[in-house]
């Protein structure tokens, strides 16, 4: 078995990997690069844009998505924030959004959307943070 193979057998249906697949491209259209499942023991990368190269270590991103999950749920849980929902990492290169439910997850990789809401928060904390040194 190879480091990108699933440790066992795939956790979803065909069914449900081409609900989650189908949803996913609606929701973000050509933006979508990747969409990964995973829960505790196992994950299923149910797609990956043709452009793009089946290289990435599913099983590092995996380990660290599901530990930062249970990490923030945890962290969190109780507070006067709410439910954790969501999770939005930016790269040079593109977006990984991480949703969790439960023991499960999935995260979807994107490209060319929007975030100037959260570019100008970012924006507004950082300038703030900076003249108060």
């Amino acid at each position: 078995m190879s480091d990108e193979e699933p440790l066992s057998e795939k956790p979803l249906t065909e069914a449900r990997a081409d609900q989650l697949k189908t949803a996913c491209r609606s929701a973000v259209g050509d933006s979508c690069r990747s969409v990964t499942y995973f829960d505790a023991t196992n994950y299923m990368q149910v797609y990956l844009r043709g452009d793009l190269e089946q290289d990435a270590d599913l099983m590092s991103f995996i380990g660290h998505e599901w530990h930062d999950y249970k990490t923030t749920t945890d962290a969190y849980a109780g507070s006067e924030l709410g439910n954790y929902e969501y999770t939005i990492r930016n790269f040079e290169n593109g977006f990984l959004v991480r949703v969790g439910v439960g023991d499960s997850g999935v995260f979807v990789t994107t490209d060319g959307l929007k975030l100037k809401d959260f570019d100008s928060l970012v924006a507004t904390i950082t300038d703030l943070l900076e003249r108060w040194e």
